[in-house]
């Protein structure tokens, strides 16, 4: 970790919490009024930490019933007009002021002051966890978690982030981390987890915020490799022959795992794979291509609604019903499958699939066993991010573009 993100971890830890009741056994709506209006900080840690350990003991109902609360403390369209015209009709800081004052929701300010106390932020992903949870489909909720998410992207900006390197030697309470969060190939317990850490080319790195120090927010796994490969069985293999770091030419991005529910749409991947190639390019010169090795979860979904049959046994067809899903089916006016949707907005490009590369019950389920390669051309992934905005458009290889035109869907 950075020297100022030892520094921010140092004083996070030995800030005392404030201890005691401030609330008299006042209900939370007067707790929260309470300390969105409260002047003095003492105070406001207080009726802050008192807040937030009376929701850490409620169960479902009682914390849906406190999201409706906070989803009351809403902005007042009446208000909003006003000053809106006040600024319009002579604008001033004054008018100004009152009207940025006016379109803020009082649970915006609530969230801040609840994030003051120490070890609150870690608390506060949690509760946004439990929003997304209990929230899905409630209006008023889903508005509630605009302001989550909003004070979120600014707490959790790139430039707080801190990139550490995950390796054998790491502490066993973060490693346990990483056996829990795997999200894309599950790690079957500690020998599977030293495979994956501890050979010379392997690589692992994991982006941390100084008030959450102990917990990743993301992590990617990497593989060192001569030339690009086309199965995680043959990565993964525990008997395979292990390769000197100098002897590599490709970085393989094989898994990325988003650890914290309630970061959900806060990006972090894209900075991620970004600063991780860059580094790797910069140790080891002699790595020169930089791909992934991705899962298509939404391949066998897609097969089924077209009425297609995916069937792993046949390699050829596998291969060609994969390119055409990702050059063609779309959802949102963007590729329909989600991993596509990540890479190819970070500016990487289609490059190669693969039938028969995942032959977990997971990869069979998803895709066929099929995998995809996406290519992180260093010197152009802002231009491809630029096009791929633009116009939504595929950046593929060649090879892609004739399995895709191959393939025959139904009428």
């Amino acid at each position: 970790m950075s020297l100022l993100a030892d520094m921010l971890a140092t004083i996070l830890e030995r800030r005392p919490r404030a201890k005691g009741r401030a609330d008299g056994g006042a209900p939370v709506r007067v707790l929260a009024s309470d300390l969105v209006g409260a002047a003095g900080e003492m105070s406001g840690l207080q009726l802050a930490r008192t807040i937030l350990d009376r929701y850490a003991v409620k169960d479902d109902a009682a914390k849906l019933g406190f999201f409706q609360m906070l989803a009351a403390m809403n902005i007042e369209p009446m208000q909003v007009r006003k000053t809106l015209a006040a600024y319009e009709a002579a604008p001033s800081v004054d008018t100004y002021r009152a009207f940025a004052q006016a379109v803020e929701p009082p649970r915006q300010e609530l969230i801040r002051r609840l994030n003051q106390v120490p070890g609150a932020t870690g608390e506060l992903v949690a509760m946004r966890a439990d929003l997304l949870r209990l929230g899905r489909g409630d209006a008023a909720l889903e508005a509630l978690d605009l302001d989550f998410r909003h004070l979120f992207a600014s707490w959790f900006n790139r430039g707080f982030l801190v990139l550490r390197p995950i390796t054998w030697e790491t502490p066993a309470h973060l490693l346990e981390k990483v056996i829990e969060y795997e999200a894309v190939h599950d790690i079957d317990g500690w020998d599977d987890l030293r495979r994956r850490l501890a050979p010379p080319d392997r690589r692992c790195f994991a982006f941390f915020h100084p008030a959450m120090p102990d917990e990743p927010l993301i992590f990617v796994e990497v593989a060192l490799t001569q030339g690009v490969p086309g199965s995680i069985a043959d990565l993964l293999a525990p008997g395979r022959q292990v390769l000197a770091p100098e002897a590599a030419d490709t970085a393989t991005f094989y898994s990325i795992s988003n650890c914290q529910a309630g970061l959900a749409g806060v990006s972090f991947g894209n900075s991620l794979i970004k600063q991780v190639a860059s580094d790797l390019a910069a140790a080891l010169p002699n790595l020169r291509t930089f791909v992934t090795l991705s899962p298509i979860p939404g391949l066998a979904r897609w097969a089924e609604a077209e009425g297609r049959a995916l069937v792993p046994e046949d390699t050829e067809g596998v291969r060609r019903m994969a390119a055409y899903y990702l050059l063609n089916a779309r959802r949102d006016g963007g590729p329909a499958d989600p991993v596509a949707r990540f890479h190819l907005g970070n500016g990487a490009v289609l490059h190669a699939v693969h039938a028969g590369a995942d032959r977990s019950e997971r990869g069979l389920r998803q895709s066929g066993g099929a995998m995809v390669n996406y290519l992180y051309d260093l010197s152009a992934t802002s231009q491809n991010h630029e096009r791929y905005a633009a116009t939504g458009e595929v950046i593929a290889s060649a090879e892609m573009r004739a399995l895709a035109s191959l393939d025959r869907p139904a009428a």
